[in-house]
């Protein structure tokens, strides 16, 4: 499909020139030109051929992918009476990593069969060496047999871990639908949501479906597999936190047949135009450790708040804490990992660093936006694990040979709409203080505080950027990611180079805050085993019940607030009770009144002691913005 007359508008509202589809950069003004593909959802979607133009905006790439080709403006919003129909995208986007998210609507009109048609971002597409050459990335079932035996068990592993979120939504029939189920290199991502019809699949329908992949498995797994399903479709496995930790045995030992060295490197400036850097990092700055030969690699990036002093002071106070706190967490051996627990305490540490920055800024009377503060991600890589740890809207983004991808969603006000289903992330852009942050350390106790804490499976080479929004802003990272940071797996570029590469891109483009970032480079090497991998699946399944931190939700979905419901006899019951103390106190007050009139005036009666009636109030939190920084 070629269509020259085509052009693509500047993204910059006060420019608008139309640049030709295969140009990265505005002729006019030099703003990045980015390529947004959506999937249009819908059976009876049928658009005219490829090349043509919906609603003058929207290019027909085929069938189903569309281009938006002026990126600038606002797309067409649902009516607020129609979120609910879409409200399962938006309160999952904690896992937009797996699930893509809704962009915006498409209105046909013309007496089309279905005249509004949802259009989804970040979908499974594969842009090839064509502007227009873009098709979807392969089917789970396509991928299988290709597959090594750790990325066929990580793949099922990763659909393990959606599986409630997708139930409290009521979508997950969607992770028994072949066709929507596609895999991105690692990463197993979905084409679109499945809403669930009047029952609720079953883990035995999941155990049933996953047999069918059995098939083609690597021999030195089918049995593992085999054990899997069998216990799913009788019940055995009766819980997906259950079935994650199964999961977590077999690759745990297939993960002793691969071979990992893991680099950090952290760099930190203070730009062109701030006097001072409030920004820190873990290691120091300019540093580089390899694992091994050190036992110990955790990266930390922090973000400072708080003007003047207040904001170096409250993230190297972030640092220093958390840094002694993982010191005590990291495990001795592989076979002491327990990634529950691990999550919790990185969630602990995070926790007491924020109650020391909050107990500096109570001892020095410091309120409201005075308060200095500080947002904090980290990884902490362990084996074949990464952890991730955030607070604010310092980020984390994932580079494989195959995409880079942000992990983390930022603790700002556009987010937490989305998350409650109010509105499109797009939408919530363009409100009033949409970046403003609703929580970062130090702005009060850790009773009130939710770090975000994740887990990923590293089972190829990659790339972890951690960064603060000196790099991050105007999506500087999703602009060089490809360009950049995965010239460290493809070309085998030094780390170092790569970070300050960075710094620089940051600096010129960006220009407006402290930047810091710090690199994590996974070198994996996996000789597939000849031996077929044990697991005592009852030891673990038994192991999963007793332990007290099995359901520890990483990142949670923000589900409506539950009503209680009482029993309709209840209140004819406080009606009974109601009449009969009315009809008590009516005798008793006139047996009082006999007694009174008979006493001499002389004589004081006793007050009866009222009763003090005791109104329960909510407790609701209600977020508030630290402000923009």
């Amino acid at each position: 499909m070629e269509n020259d007359a085509v052009t693509l508008c500047c993204p910059n509202i006060e420019c608008q020139f139309a640049n030709p589809l295969t140009h990265k950069f505005c002729q006019q003004c030099s703003t990045p030109l980015p390529k947004r593909y959506l999937w249009a959802v819908g059976d009876d979607f049928s658009p005219s051929h490829p090349g043509s133009i919906l609603a003058d905006r929207y290019l027909v790439i085929n069938k189903s992918i569309l281009l938006d080709i002026k990126p600038g403006l606002l797309p067409q919003i649902p009516e607020l009476e129609d979120l609910g129909k879409i409200r399962p995208y938006l309160k999952l986007i904690p896992y937009r990593l797996h699930i893509p998210q809704v962009y915006g609507i498409l209105d046909l009109g013309n007496g089309q069969p279905q005249s509004e048609i949802l259009l989804l971002e970040r979908s499974p597409l594969l842009v090839d060496a064509g502007i227009t050459q873009v098709s979807l990335c392969s089917s789970l079932d396509d991928a299988w047999s290709e597959a090594s035996s750790i990325r066929q068990i990580h793949w099922l592993w990763q659909l393990a871990n959606l599986w409630q979120p997708l139930v409290s939504q009521g979508v997950v029939s969607t992770l028994l639908d072949p066709y929507v189920l596609r895999v991105e290199g690692v990463l197993v991502r979905l084409l679109e949501l499945r809403f669930d019809r009047q029952n609720t699949p079953t883990l035995s329908q999941l155990g049933a479906f996953w047999q069918e992949l059995l098939k083609s498995a690597k021999p030195n797994i089918a049995p593992f597999m085999q054990e899997v399903c069998k216990l799913l479709m009788e019940g055995e496995i009766k819980s997906s936190s259950g079935l994650i930790q199964v999961l977590d045995q077999g690759l745990k030992q297939l993960e002793r047949f691969q071979a990992t060295t893991i680099k950090i490197y952290t760099k930190t400036d203070s730009g062109p135009v701030r006097p001072r850097n409030e920004d820190a990092c873990y290691p120091a700055s300019d540093t580089l450790i390899t694992k091994p030969p050190q036992d110990n690699a955790l990266a930390i990036v922090c973000d400072g708040i708080g003007g003047h002093d207040g904001g170096s002071v409250a993230s190297n106070l972030a640092i220093e804490t958390i840094v002694q706190e993982v010191k005590e967490l990291i495990p001795v051996t592989d076979d002491q990992i327990n990634p529950s627990v691990i999550l919790h305490k990185l969630e602990q540490a995070v926790a007491t660093a924020n109650d020391k920055i909050s107990q500096q800024n109570d001892s020095e009377n410091r309120q409201g936006r005075q308060r200095m503060g500080t947002t904090i991600v980290m990884a902490l890589p362990i084996a074949h694990e990464m952890y991730i740890t955030h607070v604010g809207d310092s980020r984390a983004y994932w580079i494989t040979r195959h995409s880079c991808h942000q992990v983390t969603l930022d603790d700002d006000v556009a987010s937490r709409e989305v998350r409650l289903g109010y509105a499109l992330y797009r939408e919530a852009l363009q409100h009033s203080g949409s970046g403003s942050l609703i929580q970062a350390l130090g702005m009060s106790k850790s009773s009130s505080l939710h770090p975000t804490s994740q887990r990923f499976i590293i089972d190829e080479d990659a790339v972890f950027l951690l960064t603060s929004d000196g790099l991050s802003d105007f999506d500087r990272v999703e602009e060089c990611g490809e360009a950049e940071i995965l010239l460290i797996i493809s070309e085998n570029k030094s780390i170092e180079n790569v970070g300050q590469r960075l710094i620089e891109i940051a600096n010129t483009k960006n220009g407006h805050d402290n930047v810091t970032i710090a690199l994590v480079h996974y070198d994996v090497k996996y000789s597939e085993p000849d031996l077929t991998i044990t697991v005592d699946i009852s030891q673990v399944l038994a192991d999963t019940e007793l332990d007290p931190l099995d359901d520890h939700q990483k990142t949670q979905v923000i589900t409506e607030n539950k009503t209680v419901k009482f029993s309709p006899l209840l209140p004819l019951l406080l009606v009974v009770i109601v009449g009969f103390g009315l009809i008590f106190g009516l005798l008793l007050a006139n047996k009082w009144k006999e007694q009174f009139k008979s006493q001499p005036p002389t004589t004081s009666s006793p007050t009866p002691s009222a009763s003090q009636a005791q109104t329960e109030e909510g407790t609701g939190k209600r977020e508030q913005g630290t402000g923009n920084r």
